[in-house]
């Protein structure tokens, strides 16, 4: 196939893809689930059905390629986000998570698996590793997934539990990871698949687990806190190398922590958690130019997910049978049971917010690379557990991230997700300590009641007008400064100011609904006493 024609397809592919996440962003659809959709449609079993032999076609080779890096480039992502200062707090219940919940629920869903294929003889009688690597691919939980549902939605959650979540699907791959990794190995070693297998101990299972998990965490502190250090000390000519070379150290963390036996991915996290909570030259671009990276990431594992499929092996009901009975097991029994286990500690948290905790267990893009990895390993029957885990994380989507909001609501743990601060009219590099105060405001009629210049205006105290933009002007305004309806202001306030600020952008139409709920409220009483009254006499 000529390059100019897989060039065409991708951005074919990529276009598709980036119109259907608008349309999930419309109907609450999670976005993934669509690129998922756009692979299967393009891939080569539906269209090479449809039109003969014009589908994509992906070889397992590169699909572990271009996986590795995805994956480096979300965790690196995941970790640069997550702010220590949120996840404090709770650390301790997210590292429970992310390590004991991943094995209790690798575990819980292994045995199921086992006497389930055992019961029904879906496909083959399957030992006990079998069963529980195929459990192991599915045991995290996916942090794009699910925060991607919550944006889509608007709302954030009660009781801290949002970096909860935030930190324990950022930090639970690697425990994953590990596990899928080392039981592909006993898979692989091993001579029968038939039955418990003989010659293999948990003990080794075990110290192998330790060790990698200890020396992902110690290269990955030890390679960000260096990058950092190397930052500060080091000044490039050209600026937009500064993202370009954090990058370079990423895959330089996973490559070097691979040969040192440590787990690759635990690094990387590790790695851009420290990164992402120091202070860089060009930090702000540099967070940009990650989340978009991981995005393409995401974007291009579901659907390479989608070309590599087969529709035709999915109606097998030998197949989707047993695919769905997994999928309820790891909704309603496995997730459930290791979360409550994991929380029993933990006493702050109620039974509310442990449902919600229990919920939220959206499968996303890393069991995607995990079955990847089982077929370009060779692991017997990795066609089987491509099928389960394409067909886990389908059920998944679709049963907890379209009810995601829901259940927020139903459990009485959601809130309003507080607004994101980012510029949109002043494309400014400011420091992280002013970038959070910076605020764009659009004068309207109701800040002009008291006169139309900026010493007229009502404005809060410990607040700067540092800038005005009137279509696509810009000036420096000084108290004498005309401002017209419209107008954009660039607005810089101290945390004294962080109360008093919402008063410049009410305005008639939100004070005047507000009356109205309380209006609405004090008729609703009204009724109430009125029938309470008329039952006493």
């Amino acid at each position: 196939m000529q390059v100019e024609l897989i060039l065409l397809i991708l951005s074919l592919l990529f276009f598709v893809s980036i119109f259907a996440d608008k349309i999930g962003y419309k109907y609450g659809v999670p976005a993934l689930l669509l690129f998922l959709a756009v692979g299967m449609f393009f891939g080569s079993a539906t269209m090479g059905s449809l039109f003969g032999k014009v589908g994509v076609q992906i070889d397992i080779e590169n699909a572990q390629a271009l996986s590795t890096v995805a994956m480096c480039i979300i965790l690196f992502t995941g970790g640069m986000e997550t702010k220590l200062s949120d996840i404090k707090s709770v650390l301790a219940p997210g590292i429970t998570l992310a390590t004991l919940g991943v094995m209790l629920t690798c575990v819980f869903t292994g045995v199921i698996i086992y006497f389930l294929f055992g019961w029904i003889n879906a496909v083959a009688s399957v030992s006990i590793w079998l069963a529980l690597l195929m459990a192991a691919t599915m045991s995290s939980t996916d942090s794009a997934s699910v925060f991607s549902v919550l944006r889509t939605n608007g709302i954030g959650l009660k009781h801290n539990l949002r970096p909860l979540l935030e930190l324990e699907s950022g930090a639970n791959d690697p425990m994953a990871y590990v596990l899928t990794t080392t039981l592909i190995g006993v898979v692989i070693n091993t001579h029968t698949i038939v039955g418990l297998t003989e010659g293999v101990t948990a003990l080794p299972i075990i110290q192998n687990i330790v060790i990698q998990l200890v020396m992902g965490t110690v290269l990955g502190f030890a390679f960000g806190e260096g990058l950092v250090l190397l930052m500060r000390r080091v000044k490039l000519g050209n600026e937009s190398l500064y993202p370009i070379m954090i990058l370079t150290a990423c895959i330089f963390i996973f490559a070097v922590t691979y040969y040192l036996q440590g787990n690759t991915y635990l690094a990387v996290y590790v790695g851009g958690l420290i990164i992402g909570n120091n202070k860089f030259t060009r930090k702000r671009q540099t967070r940009s130019f990650f989340n978009g990276l991981a995005w393409l990431s995401q974007l291009v594992m579901f659907l390479m997910l989608g070309l590599m499929v087969n529709p035709s092996e999915l109606l097998n009901y030998r197949v989707w049978v047993p695919c769905l009975i997994i999928s309820v097991v790891m909704i309603f029994i496995s997730r459930p049971l290791s979360v409550w286990l994991c929380m029993l500690p933990f006493r702050q948290y109620h039974q509310r917010d442990r449902l919600m905790l229990s919920w939220v267990g959206l499968k996303g893009a890393v069991p995607i690379i995990f079955a990847i990895m089982c077929k370009a390993q060779g692991v017997p029957f990795a066609d089987m557990i491509f099928n389960v885990v394409f067909l886990c994380t389908i059920v998944s989507l679709l049963v907890q991230g379209t009810s995601l909001t829901w259940m927020a609501r139903k459990l009485n743990l959601d809130t309003p997700r507080p607004e994101e601060r980012s510029l949109e009219h002043f494309d400014m590099d400011l420091p992280d300590e002013i970038q959070s105060s910076a605020r764009e405001v659009e004068v309207t009629e109701r800040m002009l009641e008291t006169g139309n210049t900026l010493r007229e205006i009502k404005i809060p105290p410990h607040t700067l007008i540092i800038m005005v933009r009137r279509g696509e002007d810009f000036f420096v305004p000084t108290g004498t400064s005309t401002l017209q309806k419209g107008d954009q202001l660039l607005v810089i306030s101290d945390s004294d100011a962080e109360q008093t600020y919402q008063h410049m952008i009410s305005d008639a139409e939100e004070e005047a609904q507000w009356r109205a709920d309380m209006r609405a409220k004090a008729r609703h009483r009204f009724y109430r006493l009125t029938a309470w009254m008329h039952k006493r006499s």
